[in-house]
């Protein structure tokens, strides 16, 4: 017998050792480091069901390597600043109870507090895109930009234009775009920045000619961050998509929130993309043209959280947590995609139980029909305790906002789904202020008065064959 007919007769019993090891791993890894029972069971199940591909899967899918590498690189540790031992608690007669929230968020997100700032709301990109151009316009000295989406269209030409223009201004211009949000249109936006002498990159990239970025494919960078001279910043949900601008009536026409904010707490959006610049291209962000010192601007407490599979995995999973926990007479939660895990099932309904008037908005249609599947297996839960959900009508609304009591206010890039809160780089700001939370319930306001509610009885007189696939599809939520 020749060398290579031994070799191919024991190669299948070489594969299947290969592959039982590999499922044994995988399996230990799941076990040990999975903080979600049912995302272990999952992963165990489709390890050894799915024979070779399944532990391939895991490793692409479920091992999480970013948070040791970003700790490794102490991204955090060179540029975060030393902040105000005054932290600027919120000092309203009637908002007494929020300092115990203001006080274990800051524990848990190891930001202070800043006073002073002053957040316009933009409705659509109607409202958010001109805006955000003319900033751009106006920049002397920097500009760095983070988002999810940047799409080869209309809207898309109008910022690398902009963009193209300040460069040649002399202005410092810095474009980070995830990966696999810059796959969104075809061709990438990424060949017209760099034709325009922009200076760009791609946020985790992935490629077939590159299998040691494997592990890397399922953690995206979903911020959405616009700083301009280093005291004027927009962020909140909405992408770079012409879609976002409904005046131009496009078939994937989409409702989104976006926000201006000038102040002290403009320093720590700045951070946050620095920090993320440095993670891409090793390339420090410093001194007084990105960092200058800001003065206050307004009456809004506001402190940048930022979340993701790294150093600050969970942060606004607790942030969640603790603001339903200390709500005493109501919530408002605005997101497209709804899959809280049972902790935040339960904190939704203690809430309720207590007496805390809960409303819960989605879209009615959603542009992942299969997660708005899972989600839906999903209301009975908070439905039955007393918490009220309300479907807005089209187009697909992305926004994302939490409202606490009339004067606490989380804004940002954040879903309530396992993606957002386990697996995404996202950033959100608390915002305190009276006068702010009530711009921001009037803007609720006026979808709850287009929306339909849904009750639990309605839930119930489904077809079966709609309940058990929904129900089927939420077993997935771990992977949504």
């Amino acid at each position: 017998m020749n060398p290579l007919e031994h070799v191919s007769r024991f190669w299948p019993h070489l594969a299947a050792a290969a592959d039982f090891l590999a499922a044994i791993f995988a399996s230990v890894h799941a076990l040990l480091r999975k903080r979600d029972s049912r995302a272990a069971a999952l992963w165990i199940g489709v390890v050894w069901l799915v024979p070779g591909l399944g532990p391939l899967l895991y490793l692409a899918l479920g091992v999480n390597r970013i948070r040791r590498r970003a700790v490794s690189l102490g991204v955090h540790k060179a540029i975060v600043r030393p902040v105000p031992e005054n932290f600027g608690e919120p000092n309203q007669p009637d908002a007494e109870h929020l300092r115990m929230l203001a006080r274990a968020v800051g524990r848990v997100v190891g930001q202070s507090l800043m006073p002073g700032n002053s957040i316009q709301p933009f409705v659509n990109g109607d409202q958010a895109f001109p805006a955000m151009l003319a900033a751009i316009e106006s920049a002397q000295k920097t500009i760095s930009l983070c988002t999810y989406i940047f799409d080869n269209d209309p809207s898309g030409w109008k910022f690398v234009a902009a963009l193209g223009r300040a460069v040649k201004r002399g202005v410092q211009v810095r474009v980070l775009i995830d990966a696999a949000g810059a796959r969104y249109s075809w061709p990438s936006i990424i060949h017209r920045l760099r034709h325009a002498g922009v200076t760009c990159a791609r946020f985790l990239p992935s490629s077939l000619l590159a299998p040691w970025r494997v592990a890397t494919i399922n953690l995206r960078n979903h911020r959405k961050i616009l700083v301009v001279d280093g005291h004027r910043a927009f962020t909140g949900g909405m992408n770079i998509r012409h879609g976002n601008v409904l005046a131009e009536k496009t078939k994937r026409a989409v409702q989104d929130l976006h926000f201006q904010v000038q102040g002290p707490v403009v320093t720590q959006l700045q951070e946050a993309f620095a920090n993320d610049w440095a993670f891409t291209t090793r390339e420090i962000l410093d001194g007084a043209s990105w960092f200058p010192d800001l003065v206050e601007t307004g009456n809004v407490v506001a402190r940048v959280i930022t979340d993701g599979p790294d150093a600050d995995f969970e942060k606004l999973r607790w942030t969640l947590l603790a603001a339903l926990a200390e709500a005493q007479a109501s919530v408002q939660i605005l997101t497209p995609y709804f899959i809280p895990d049972p902790a935040l099932v339960t904190a939704l309904n203690l809430a309720a139980l207590r007496g805390v008037r809960v409303d819960i908005i989605l879209p009615e249609k959603s542009n992942l029909p299969f997660v708005r599947c899972a989600s839906r297996a999903m209301w009975w839960q908070v439905l039955e305790r007393g918490c009220h959900i309300w479907l807005t009508l089209p187009p697909f609304d992305h926004s994302k906002l939490m409202i606490v009591d009339s004067h606490w206010v989380l804004l940002g890039s954040a879903n309530w789904d396992t993606r957002s809160l386990r697996l995404n780089f996202e950033l959100n700001v608390e915002c305190y202020g009276r006068d702010f939370t009530r711009e921001m319930e009037r803007i609720v306001a006026k979808k709850i008065q287009c929306a339909h509610e849904v009750t639990l009885a309605e839930m119930n007189s489904r077809p079966l064959a709609e309940k058990l696939r929904d129900a089927i599809l939420r077993l997935f939520s771990p992977f949504l």
